[in-house]
């Protein structure tokens, strides 16, 4: 018997991470249109946290803890994360502190999620690869 990919979404482990996708994405006060627009993002490949799913939409958590609905199509399974903190955070050669330092990541960077083992997670923001501690990324690690 083959599951529909409405039906099969509907399964996924919650909570789980995804990515906003689009070039602007809509909160939502409830799921659905008729819910007014809390807030409207302008930042593709911010790591949200999904929370609850229902139908079509999603329950989401974004980095300073604001929550809402986002339609599930503004959304991707992409996993990416945001560097945290008030300070720039060094990006390393390699997992350890002792690593020589390719860059200096700025709060609010975002970057595509590679592995992450022992606390560190590699992380690519637009071509620069390197290796972040998980402390100073929000979207790496358990939802």
């Amino acid at each position: 018997m083959a599951i529909s990919a409405p039906a099969a979404a509907q399964d996924v482990e919650l909570p789980y991470w995804a990515s906003i996708s689009a070039e602007e994405a809509n909160m939502r006060a409830g799921a659905s249109e008729v819910y007014p627009i809390e807030w409207i993002y302008e930042r593709p490949g911010l790591p949200v946290k999904v929370i609850r799913l229902y139908q079509g939409w999603r329950y989401i958590e974004e980095p300073d803890g604001t929550r809402g609905w986002m339609f599930s199509g503004l959304l991707s399974t992409k996993r990416t994360a945001i560097v945290t903190g008030d300070e720039a955070v060094p990006m390393r050669e390699a997992a350890s502190d002792q690593s020589a330092m390719r860059w200096n990541l700025e709060p609010g960077v975002i970057g595509e999620l590679g592995e992450c083992s022992e606390n560190w997670c590699l992380l690519d923001v637009e071509g620069h690869q390197g290796w972040v501690a998980m402390d100073h990324l929000w979207g790496a690690g358990e939802p």
